[in-house]
């Protein structure tokens, strides 16, 4: 039986890490996002995303602005503001949502169809560019934002609104004559349906998410068929001499063998993918999805959880290729990578998923939004030289700063709806267990049979790796506990009600039986080390990382001066971890260094035989999450190792 997440309108987060990021989208992330798609952001890229909506309805006259896909901007919004409901009752933000579903109610064609960009500038071309249309992609932001709403909420209006343009779908495309052969040029809505599907029951939803899967890339490629009508023209100049492997339909998903093409597309499928294997029970299916997710996390991952190498097309490139200063890894990348390895989790019970769900959580994810919420990174690098983030160059897409907004946007509501739904990571529920993956602090209630089995954690992790978990309610039958053990703890241990037990250890989680009322504490070490690349990352080599638990270190210029590349660090020294009130409180990392001496070169020297000198530094790291929080400066996550 497949795992799965706590109802969030019943878990309550009052985590000393996590709180001020969950807390955040409530009071400023969802305030300042409604103000940025209203066009109230001084120096902001416009949106105009409410401003469609309102010209598709009729209710004011003008042209279409923005992206094609700019509808899902406001999608984004409603569902992070359906799980925030869930959890905090708050009838103005209600009342503002009712408002933005009412108008986009009024934007729905009468046959279901919804999306503005085809309604209000190019009506002849429906489903005509299935390539680049992003039609289908909208969709299914739609009827993820919905359902959550729905489930935020209980209010049907916008769920009733996306099951009628799912209806229009489900008339539109398949196998059968006069129907549709084609698929979506960005996936997504293959998740929007499954979602729809567990809501309703209804199967034609899943049977539509599983047509979009086993079509793609079977038999003559449909987006070249599409390119090759005479009346065809592309929205996007970039896709000229167009390779299908860019939207993995090069070839059949359960033959595709890397992760291949641009990385949010793909690990939108992938997570499609994995809920259909467990629901028609396809070994085949979930095969592909075991071999692709390797690959990924094996062969193409940075240490930060960040995927998706190249700066042009946003794309995975090769195996091992993974440079620092100027690759993407998309912050919405990092999150449909969380989403497919949590359903991967949940399928196979396996703990290692979670391993990597974590770290794209406390890293990746986090550093796309300042701590104010006020401002986000689109792309995630690993080392900047803000002097050389130049427009017009192989570097133009790395920001120095965080941006107020984007004109292609999907990034800030995106990881506005992830922090928002945080609980869903938390635990797995199964038929008679509880699967503890995030240490979080929180209190729930959590259904098990009929029983409703109250589960609270403390813990100040992931400065402190101790964990306390009490269960009350427990049913007379018993349940499980399972508690996952990371791959980085050290001498981990558990306790019941104060005395040492023993576990049973499977797929890296560490169950325990419950028959009554416990307190279990689960301790670990974490601590600081120095970690390497495989040798085949070439970008990495020589050179080290520092990492405690999940979260990956970096150099700062504010802590350690200019100029990070003269930098070299000894390893064969133990990292002082300092509590520091930086960031609202974290463990700082101190350790010695050795800086390269500039004092022999001349400024008309660039190239000349000069020793290398070194003097002894004090070097200072923070998490990477937390990175120009102090202002425009140099970052780096690898440093150069001293032999």
């Amino acid at each position: 039986m497949k795992l799965h997440s706590v109802n969030l309108q019943k878990i309550k987060i009052t985590d000393e890490f996590w709180s001020k990021h969950v807390n955040l989208v409530k009071d400023a992330i969802i305030p300042y996002q409604w103000d940025a798609m209203n066009d109230r952001i001084p120096d902001a890229e416009p949106s105009h995303c409410l401003e469609n909506f309102a010209i598709a309805a009729g209710r004011k006259e003008g042209e279409f602005y923005g992206a094609v896909f700019q509808d899902t901007d406001i999608a984004k919004w409603l569902e992070a503001v359906g799980f925030t409901l869930a959890a905090n009752k708050d009838p103005e933000l209600e009342k503002t949502a009712d408002e933005v579903i009412d108008l986009i109610a009024e934007a729905q064609q009468e046959d279901g169809y919804l999306d503005t960009y085809f309604i209000v500038k190019e009506p002849e071309r429906r489903w005509k560019n299935l390539c680049e249309g992003h039609e289908l992609y909208t969709a299914g932001h739609m009827m993820e934002a919905a359902v959550a709403y729905y489930q935020g909420t209980g209010k049907k209006k916008f769920l009733e609104v996306v099951l009628k343009l799912a209806d229009l779908l489900c008339d539109t495309f398949g196998t059968e004559e006069g129907k549709i052969h084609g698929y979506p040029g960005h996936q997504e809505v293959e998740i929007g349906l499954i979602k729809l599907y567990q809501v309703t029951g209804e199967q034609k939803y899943l049977n539509l998410a599983k047509y979009f899967i086993d079509a793609r890339g079977i038999g003559e490629n449909y987006f070249l068929q599409e390119m090759s009508a005479p009346d065809y023209r592309n929205i996007f100049p970039e896709f000229a001499g167009y390779q299908p492997a860019y939207s993995q339909s090069d070839r059949p998903v359960r033959e595709q063998e890397a992760a291949e093409g641009h990385a949010v597309r793909a690990v939108y499928m992938y997570s499609a993918m994995a809920d259909l294997a467990y629901e028609y029970k396809d070994e085949e299916l979930m095969e592909s999805c075991e071999r692709l997710w390797k690959n990924i996390v094996q062969k193409q991952m940075y240490i930060t959880g960040g995927i998706g190498a190249s700066g042009i097309l946003e794309r995975f490139t090769t195996d091992y290729d993974l440079p620092n200063d100027c690759n993407y890894a998309e912050s919405c990348a990092s999150i449909g990578l969380a989403m497919f390895g949590i359903r991967m989790a949940n399928i196979t019970k396996d703990a290692s998923y979670i391993d990597t769900v974590e770290r794209a959580l406390y890293n990746t994810v986090l550093a796309g939004i300042a701590l104010d919420g006020k401002s986000f990174f689109y792309v995630n690098p690993l080392e900047v030289w803000p002097d050389n983030c130049m427009d017009h160059t192989s570097k133009e897409h790395v920001k120095p700063v965080r941006q107020k907004w984007f004109g292609v946007a999907c990034c800030p509501p995106n990881i506005a709806r992830t922090l928002a739904s945080l609980g869903q990571y938390i635990y797995s529920v199964g038929e008679k267990a509880v699967y503890v993956n995030l240490f979080v602090s929180n209190e729930t209630e959590i259904e098990i049979g009929r029983e409703e089995v109250h589960v609270s954690m403390e813990t100040k992790f992931p400065f402190d790796s101790r964990i306390c978990i009490k269960v009350k309610n427990v049913p007379a039958a018993g349940i499980k506990l399972a508690l996952r053990i990371p791959a980085y703890a050290q001498s981990y241990q558990v306790c019941a009600n104060g005395q040492q037990v023993e576990y049973q250890v499977e797929k890296g989680y560490a169950y325990l039986t419950l028959t009554e009322e416990i307190e279990v504490t689960v301790t670990f070490e974490a601590p600081a080390k120095f970690v390497r690349a495989n040798p085949n990352v070439r970008a990495d080599c020589g050179k080290t990382a520092i990492v405690k638990g999940p979260l990956v270190y970096c150099l700062e210029e504010a802590d350690n001066g200019k100029n990070l590349s003269e930098l070299f660090i000894p390893t064969d020294q133990k990292i002082e971890e300092v509590r520091s009130t930086l960031f609202g409180g974290i463990i700082q990392l101190v350790l010695k260094g050795k800086r390269m001496q500039e004092t022999a070169w001349k400024e008309e020297e660039l190239y000349a035989e000069h020793p290398v000198i070194l003097s002894d530094v004090m070097l200072k790291a923070v998490p990477y999450a937390y990175w120009n929080n102090r202002g425009m400066g140099e970052m780096t996550v690898w440093v150069k190792e001293l032999i």
